[in-house]
């Protein structure tokens, strides 16, 4: 509880005087990531038990039909609003909506979101589903939401349901 709470301490800190995150093609190499991507790593190593990966990914912002595009296909009828981000493993890639700014903790949660399957990805993880991965994922974002006294709910309008449905192996 004491350690919570000093994050907690330390996140607000940092979110009042950090500039906001760039999300550019040029943070790619090892180690050479924003200080904010850096506190990203040692808070989920520290909570979620996910070693610190050697490189750091590459962070890059794409209009989100774009993103629609990748992760549903070309033809995807996808309302907007539905991809905010998504990771690359090919590319070991975070892509980011154009509009995503991380000035707020709920930006910064899809920011977290996408970090748990960068960790994922590069400490060799492997899972029965999709639907297994983007569990661990949504649980850190929450954690990460509740540090600053929201929830999936308030922050993104994703209830239990949503969730469930989003998490679930279906084979």
């Amino acid at each position: 509880m004491i350690r919570k709470a000093l994050y907690t301490v330390g996140f607000a800190f940092w979110l009042a005087v950090a500039a906001p995150l760039s999300a550019t093609p040029e943070n790619t190499n090892p180690r050479d990531a924003p200080p904010l991507l850096d506190t990203i790593f040692l808070w989920l190593s520290a909570n979620f038990d996910l070693p610190v990966p050697e490189h750091v990914p590459r962070l890059a912002t794409l209009p989100e039909a774009d993103l629609i595009a990748m992760r549903y296909g070309p033809e995807a009828q996808v309302a907007l609003g539905q991809v905010v981000a998504l990771y690359d493993e090919t590319r070991r890639t975070i892509y980011l909506s154009e509009g995503w700014t991380g000035r707020s903790p709920a930006e910064l949660s899809v920011l977290v979101h996408e970090v748990v399957h960068h960790m994922q990805f590069a400490s060799g993880q492997r899972f029965a589903c999709l639907g297994e991965r983007e569990r661990f994922a949504y649980d850190a974002q929450k954690e990460w939401l509740a540090l600053f006294g929201e929830t999936l709910a308030t922050a993104f309008d994703i209830d239990a349901a949503t969730l469930l449905v989003g998490t679930v192996c279906t084979h």
